[in-house]
């Protein structure tokens, strides 16, 4: 149960300080906002990393998980067990956003959930193709840098989270950057009820595109790892 209640405190911190970075920096219109919105996320998963990989290897990514899961280096259980507690950890890191929004005094921003969506100029096509592309660069880096016998080891959790900054920054004027189905699941919620129903009728792009990312990763991987 240790290695669930991580996951879900983990994901919770990635979506209060990544999407945070988004909703208190009034988007990502600038350049300089797209820098600190992809520090944002990077820099949260650097220090979950680093906090809870040695209990649950710090997923915090449904993403993740597929691929540890193809990878044989998780089991089904587990692997169902970790994306239930990220999406209720992402769920709870909206609510917070919310709250923090709410009780604030004449707030106004770009964002109020840091929701993914297409982008201006994009396409359904274009952000799906982002999606499965960004995601399966960014697992491809996770399961390199932690497997047993050919990883980065204390560096990992370092590798990691500078590529997510990298992805982010590539992938923020396409899709707003998901790689990770839990983080838009949360604040697609929150945009509801806020009375918006776009990030909802687009979260399959961030649910189906990061997860066939994550398989076609862990195909990569095996087929350059295989010591046969």
């Amino acid at each position: 149960m240790k290695k669930y209640l991580a996951e879900m405190i983990g994901t919770m911190v990635l979506v209060l300080m990544g999407c945070g970075s988004a909703i208190f920096n009034n988007g990502v219109g600038t350049t300089a906002q797209v820098l600190t919105v992809a520090f944002g996320f990077g820099l949260s998963v650097v220090a979950m990393a680093y906090t809870i990989g040695g209990t649950s290897g710090c997923h915090i990514n449904p993403a993740i998980t597929l691929g540890a899961l193809i990878s044989g280096r998780i089991s089904g259980k587990d692997a169902g067990m970790y994306i239930i507690f990220q999406v209720i950890g992402a769920i709870i890191g909206s609510t917070i956003l919310y709250l923090l929004v709410q009780s604030a005094d004449n707030f106004t921003s770009a964002t109020l959930t840091g929701s993914n969506g297409i982008q201006p100029g994009h396409t359904v096509v274009s952000a799906l193709i982002a999606e499965i592309i960004f995601t399966c660069v960014f697992v491809f880096v996770v399961l390199g840098t932690t497997d047993s016998k050919k990883g980065a080891g204390n560096f990992a959790g370092l590798a990691i989270g500078l590529s997510l900054v990298l992805v982010h920054i590539v992938c923020i004027p396409i899709t707003g950057t998901s790689v990770n189905p839990a983080r838009s699941i949360g604040p697609a919620i929150f945009d509801v009820i806020y009375g918006s129903s776009v990030a909802l009728s687009q979260l399959w792009i961030f649910i189906v595109g990061p997860f066939i990312g994550a398989a076609l990763s862990a195909v990569l991987w095996k087929m350059i790892a295989t010591d046969k």
